[in-house]
C-alpha cells in the first residue's frame, strides 16, 4: 500500500512539475527584419517599437538587417532568410508578377505609407514651377527608381507629352549633385529624400519645386511590411503581434517626432537630428497621416483605390497577369479599425 501511494505521489508530483513548467514564460521568438535601405526617418516607427519594448512585449526578439533595395529585401523574405521586411509595395507587385516557379506568394500585411512618396524634384531657377513646366526639360532618372513607372500615368493624367521630356539615366549617387550643379533640370525620387538632401547641400529651399505625384493624381500606396508566407501560416499570432507593435511605434512617433528622430539618429552613422526630424515631419504629413488613414485607420488598403493604382502602373509596366488586391495584401493580421485609428 505504501509503495502504491509513493508511486501515485510520484505521478502527481511529476504532473504538477510539468504543469508549473508549462506556465513558465516562453523564450521570445527570434525575428529577422529587413530594411530595404540604410536606416533613416522612414524607419522611426520600428525604432520606437524596439526602444520602447513593444516587440518584446509581443514575445518577439527582432533583429534588423539592411538589404540592397526592395527587390533584395523581398527575395530575402521569399527565401525565409528574413521573416519581415519594409519594402515599396509597388516593387512587391512587380516581384509577384515574375514567372518564378516555386517562389512563395509573399504578401504585405501592413501599409505604412498610405501615399507613395514618388516625386519630381526640380529647380525653379531652371524654369520649373509646376508639373506642366516639365515639357522640354531634362529629367534625371536614377537606376531602379520605381517612380518612373508611374510617371507615364501621371503625365497622361495632366496632359503632358512624354516625348517632350528628355530622360537621362543616372546613378543614385550623382542624382542630387547633378541637379545641384545644374547638369539636369529635375530628378525623380522620393519627396522626403532628394529635396531635403539638396537643401542640406546648400540649394536654397525657395529654388526647389517638389512635385509630388500624389498631388497630381497618383493613387499608389508606398512602403509596406511584408511577411514570409511560411511564418504567416505557422505563427499567425506572431505576425499579429509584429503588426500591433508597429502600430504602437507609429503612435509613439506621432506623439514625439523629435524623440523619434533622436532615436533614429542614434542608430545612424553620422546622422543629423535636425535633418531627420525635418524628414520625419514630411513623411508623417505627406505619406502616413493622410485623410484616408484618419478615416479608416493605419495599415489597410482601399480596394477601389488599389485597382486604380494598378491601372496607373500598367501605363509604365506590362504585367504578365494583372494582379488583384488579394495577390498582394493580406488584411487578416490587422487589428480592428478602432485599434488602428490615429488620434
Amino acid at each position: 500500500m505504501l509503495a502504491a501511494l509513493a508511486g501515485l505521489c510520484g505521478v502527481v508530483c511529476l504532473g504538477a512539475a510539468q504543469s508549473l513548467g508549462a506556465d513558465e514564460p516562453r523564450p521570445p521568438l527570434a525575428i529577422q527584419f529587413s530594411l530595404d535601405r540604410p536606416i533613416d526617418a522612414t524607419d522611426a516607427p520600428f525604432v520606437m517599437a524596439t526602444s520602447n519594448g513593444l516587440f518584446s512585449a509581443e514575445g518577439l526578439a527582432v533583429t534588423t538587417n539592411i538589404a540592397s533595395g526592395s527587390p533584395d529585401a523581398i527575395a530575402r523574405v521569399a527565401a525565409g532568410t528574413s521573416d519581415f521586411a519594409l519594402v515599396d509595395i509597388n516593387a512587391l507587385v512587380r516581384f509577384r508578377d515574375k514567372d518564378k516557379q516555386g517562389v512563395p506568394p509573399v504578401k504585405a500585411v501592413f501599409v505604412l505609407f498610405n501615399r507613395a512618396p514618388y516625386a519630381i524634384i526640380a529647380r525653379k531657377s531652371r524654369g520649373i514651377q509646376t508639373l506642366s513646366d516639365m515639357e522640354g526639360k531634362n529629367l534625371g532618372v536614377a537606376e531602379s527608381d520605381l517612380s518612373i513607372r508611374l510617371w507615364p500615368a501621371v503625365a497622361k493624367q495632366n496632359g503632358i507629352k512624354l516625348a517632350s521630356v528628355k530622360q537621362s539615366s543616372i546613378s543614385t549617387a550623382v542624382r542630387e549633385p547633378m541637379l545641384s550643379a545644374g547638369q539636369i533640370d529635375a530628378v525623380t525620387g522620393f519627396s522626403y529624400l532628394s529635396a531635403i538632401n539638396l537643401k542640406d547641400r546648400g540649394v536654397p529651399a525657395d529654388d526647389l519645386a517638389v512635385l509630388k505625384f500624389a498631388d497630381y493624381g497618383c493613387e499608389a500606396y508606398g512602403f509596406a511590411v511584408i511577411v514570409n508566407p511560411a511564418l504567416a501560416a505557422a505563427k499567425p499570432e506572431a505576425v499579429k503581434g509584429f503588426v500591433r507593435a508597429v502600430i504602437g511605434g507609429v503612435h509613439l512617433t506621432v506623439k514625439d517626432p523629435a524623440g523619434a528622430a533622436a532615436e533614429v539618429v542614434n542608430r545612424m552613422d553620422g546622422g543629423s537630428k535636425d535633418l531627420e526630424l525635418e524628414r520625419l515631419r514630411a513623411i508623417l504629413h505627406d505619406n502616413i497621416l493622410t485623410g484616408e488613414v484618419r478615416r479608416n485607420g493605419l495599415g489597410g488598403i482601399d480596394a477601389a483605390r488599389f485597382e486604380r493604382s494598378i491601372d496607373q502602373l500598367t501605363e509604365g509596366f506590362k504585367f504578365q497577369k494583372r494582379p488583384v488586391q488579394a495577390d498582394i495584401f493580406d488584411d487578416r493580421f490587422l487589428p480592428p479599425v478602432n485599434g488602428r485609428l490615429v488620434n
